[in-house]
């Protein structure tokens, strides 16, 4: 990891020389598209240089709208942002992934990719259709394609240049094995939930010893409430050092040596969030002692994403 005193600028290596991904990341899962521009706007315009989309979100038109703003405006050049999409379910037979990959490209309007993800491990049904589902409301998958396939496929848009880093969403350390060990071009990014009811102790020792960025979701634990901003253990530290719980969670997050996304919804929340402070080791200390185990995200078991509105299917 490239260290920083100020955790706000810390970047961390991708492999294959791949470039660098800065540590703090702005999430877009927006539902409302006018939201998204803004959101985007204010978060480039608080310092975030790192932008996770995904055709699933239906707003990477929207995202490119703002990141395009920003880039006219001058001051930031293409090359001091991080951009991120991923590739949705429905697309993994491997004749479908460029086709996507370059219909994402063109919605984000860049000219290449700083990272693209395979949005889950589980294949559905290909075809227009995001959410397919059968007569009884269950998801159809697609058995006659493996994960393994679809990496392949993703291995190749490196190859083309217009992709720089590949990596994997919403996958646990079993499923991430076997693709890894069987990779020509390896993972460099694992993105998965993680905070401090969820720390993936396991993924991430792994993720450290073989040169993966994990990146984490959800790190402030998608407002659900009760939950992670009003922990009284998270509390507490805030008040002792004068931030905000939710500037404790993105502080551990970035010292535990991961990546995070966080989607402020307002230029007030986005400096907040964007103005983090390194953790005294009693405090980091504290929160890895925090026993409450709770996943947010249900995702990891069925390939559906548990934060997407189900009314925002294709």
């Amino acid at each position: 990891m490239n260290e920083s005193l100020d955790l706000r600028q810390t970047r961390i290596p991708l492999s294959h020389g791949a470039g660098y991904m800065p540590a703090l990341g702005f999430g877009t899962l927006i539902p409302d598209p006018a939201a998204t521009i803004t959101a985007t706007r204010d978060a480039l315009g608080a310092g975030f240089r790192h932008f996770d989309c995904a055709e699933r979100y239906g707003n990477e038109r929207e995202v490119g709208v703002a990141l395009q703003a920003g880039l006219d405006a001058g001051g930031i050049a293409r090359e001091d942002i991080f951009v991120t999409t991923k590739l949705w379910n429905s697309n993994h037979r491997p004749g479908r992934v460029e086709p996507a990959f370059e219909a994402s490209l063109e919605r984000l309007g860049l000219k290449y990719l700083d990272l693209y993800l395979i949005h889950t491990p589980f294949a559905f049904q290909p075809g227009d259709d995001q959410d397919p589902r059968d007569q009884n409301g269950n998801i159809v998958y697609d058995h006659g394609v493996t994960l393994l396939d679809t990496w392949r496929a993703m291995e190749s848009l490196v190859d083309h240049g217009k992709c720089r880093a590949i990596g994997l969403s919403d996958i646990t350390l079993e499923g991430l094995l076997p693709v890894y060990e069987a990779a020509r071009i390896k993972p460099a990014v694992v993105q998965v939930e993680s905070h401090p009811y969820l720390p993936e102790t396991e993924l991430l020792e792994f993720c450290k010893k073989k040169g993966v960025v994990f990146l984490a979701f959800a790190p402030l634990g998608h407002g659900m409430k009760p939950g992670l901003l009003e922990d009284p253990v998270i509390s507490a530290i805030a008040a002792r050092i004068g931030k905000t719980p939710a500037q404790v969670l993105l502080a551990w997050a970035v010292q535990r040596g991961t990546a995070l996304l966080t989607t402020p919804r307002s230029a007030a929340r986005a400096r907040e969030n964007f103005d983090i402070a390194a953790l005294p080791q009693d405090a980091l200390d504290e929160i890895n002692r925090i026993q409450t185990r709770q996943r947010l995200n249900p995702v990891v078991n069925t390939g559906v994403p548990g934060f997407i509105p189900k009314s925002k299917s294709a």
